[in-house]
C-alpha cells in the first residue's frame, strides 16, 4: 500500500462503523414507526387517513 496502510485501514474501519451505525439507526427507527402504527390501530385510528379528509376546504 505504499506506506499508506496506516491511513487506509483506519478509514475502512471508520466507514464500516458509520455504515453499521446508520443500519442500526434505520432498523430502530423502522421498529419504532411500526410500533406507533400498531398503537394507533389499537386505538382505532388509521395512520394512512388524513386528519382533514372529512373537512371541506374554503
Amino acid at each position: 500500500m505504499g506506506g499508506y496502510a496506516g491511513f487506509i485501514w483506519p478509514s475502512y474501519a471508520v466507514a464500516f462503523g458509520v455504515m453499521a451505525g446508520l443500519l442500526l439507526w434505520a432498523w430502530r427507527t423502522a421498529r419504532q414507526g411500526e410500533a406507533e402504527v400498531e398503537r394507533l390501530r389499537d386505538v382505532g385510528l388509521d395512520p394512512r387517513r388524513r386528519r382533514d379528509a372529512g373537512v371541506d376546504a374554503p
